[in-house]
């Protein structure tokens, strides 16, 4: 069994083995799951594809694939 301190911030370093059981990497998320009172569960948060919908604006026009590969050909020419 792994264990952590809380430091006086709040924070805690979740042991290596429990985060590469968990498959956790710098930067992801966690989230404290309650099972029964006073007792927690902790998992990774997965973010499904559909939550990013909507995050990007649709452009104005559409481009074609002709005009990109003039652009291209335009930036790659400036170099």
């Amino acid at each position: 069994m792994s264990s952590a301190t809380l430091t006086s911030k709040g924070q805690i370093t979740v042991p290596r083995d429990v985060r590469k059981r968990l498959g956790l990497d710098s930067g992801d998320k966690i989230e404290f799951v309650e099972i029964e009172q006073g007792l927690f569960a902790i998992r990774p948060v997965i973010e499904d594809v559909r939550s990013l919908k909507g995050l990007l604006k649709k452009p104005d026009k559409s481009v074609s694939v002709q005009d990109m590969n003039e652009a291209i050909y335009a930036r790659a020419a400036r170099r």
